[in-house]
């Protein structure tokens, strides 16, 4: 038997296996989307997390086209579908090749690429040519050095042009990369009706509360250090001091669930934290007009996951130079700040994200192109810090003053006129 063109080949090593962690994250976008839309699964196998995952993605109005990885496979698929029933069954169809099938929204590879530089780039034009304009298309590749053959160069390569989200997946054997490219540009509107993207970024703790993996990798390297002066010293409790200090800076990188508000006019806050001040002023670098600026100080106590305030599309991003003042003085508005630019429905929208006295790392993961979700995470900033948000001064009422406390993705700070 023959496998499709567009279907990915496994590695001489073997053959590479998405779990559910890789396979929920693979099908994020396909999950985001609200209301009806159209998908397209190439290289499927039965009884498989991906197959399943994106089964569990449909809504009513949904239609998923399936592609077997090999012709043979066709059967099974028929029969593993119909298990989950009529509701399911009447909203997938199968097709025996991917030229057999029409356009989608979301184009999913449920096989990892691994062969060379020149296989993989015709696989992506392959599946870039079943994407309607502002599609996208999400693949994966290993993410250790020797299990491909140059698709992790070149699906690099692709992610710097056209990706709009690159996760990593750690708990998966091996650990993968999940990238999701758009190569054509999306419409804004989109953006409203998306829910925010499920992010391996979070490690799970309780059903409500996950740690970033900053926080994870900040509270191994001090173990670590711990284990390291336990071993040097072992008469010293110096290494009490790493140990004990892993807690406290695992919870500063704590990452909790958040429930938005059902108002689509509300914008909530970017960050949890206290509000210093809100202010009309103007920006050139933003354009013409006034802007409602709301600015909210985050102690070291405070959550420091960053939010989008709006739903919107990221159309610029860049880092101003500055100091490192306290975040809540003044003089903060000229210390070195991250921008995420939107555009949205009703104008441009600004986060920014500065640094503090102690703060000297800004992480930003909305890449250019992407669109964002209303409350979604959008990076983060380690330690004391401020996040200010820019909204069309005549578009938006402010809700909040001065003094008030805010819980980022579940607080209104103000509402579109």
């Amino acid at each position: 038997m023959t496998q499709s063109p567009a279907v990915p080949t496994p590695a001489p090593q073997g053959p590479v296996r998405l779990g559910e962690r890789a396979a929920r994250t693979l099908t994020a976008e396909l999950a985001r989307h609200h209301g009806s839309k159209t998908a397209l699964l190439v290289g499927a196998q039965a009884d498989t997390a991906v197959l399943d995952a994106a089964i569990s993605a449909l809504l009513p109005g949904d239609l998923l086209t399936v592609v077997p990885a090999e012709p043979g496979d066709t059967t099974r698929l028929r029969a593993h579908i119909a298990a989950y029933g009529p509701w399911v069954a009447d909203r997938i169809q199968i097709v025996n090749d991917i030229t057999d099938a029409q356009p989608a929204e979301i184009v999913l590879a449920a096989l990892p690429l691994t062969g060379t530089v020149d296989e993989t780039r015709a696989t992506l034009a392959q599946l870039d040519a079943q994407l309607v304009k502002g599609g996208v298309l999400a693949v994966s590749v290993p993410a250790m050095p020797g299990k491909t053959e140059g698709a992790d160069t070149e699906l690099d390569r692709q992610a710097a042009l056209f990706g709009v989200g690159t996760d990593l997946v750690v708990l998966n054997q091996p650990p993968l990369r999940i990238h999701r490219l758009r190569y054509t540009p999306a419409d804004v509107s989109t953006a409203a009706r998306l829910a925010p993207v499920y992010r391996p970024s979070s490690v799970p703790i309780t059903r409500t509360m996950h740690i970033d993996s900053n926080g994870v990798a900040a509270a191994g390297i001090a173990l670590g250090l711990a284990a390291l002066a336990k071993l040097t010293r072992p008469k010293s409790r110096l290494w009490l001091v790493p140990a004990l200090a892993a807690a406290p800076v695992a919870a500063f990188f704590r990452d909790p669930e958040r429930d938005l508000p059902d108002d689509e006019s509300a914008v909530v806050a970017a960050a949890d934290g206290r509000v210093l001040s809100v202010e009309r002023l103007t920006d050139e670098r933003f354009g013409d007009g006034e802007f409602l600026r709301i600015a909210v100080f985050l102690s070291v106590l405070d959550v420091h996951v960053n939010r989008s305030p709006v739903a919107g599309k990221v159309v610029d991003y860049f880092v101003a130079d500055g100091g490192f003042a306290a975040a809540m003085r003044p003089a903060a508005e000229h210390n070195v700040a991250a921008y995420t630019v939107l555009e949205t429905e009703r104008g441009t929208v600004v986060v920014a994200q500065r640094t503090g006295l102690i703060a000297r790392r800004i992480v930003q993961r909305a890449p250019v192109g992407s669109l964002l979700a209303r409350g979604e995470r959008i990076g983060l900033i380690r330690f004391g810090s401020r996040t200010d948000v820019y909204l069309p001064a005549e578009a938006a009422d402010p809700l909040v003053g001065p003094g008030d406390r805010v819980i980022g993705g579940a607080s209104v700070i103000a509402r579109w006129s």
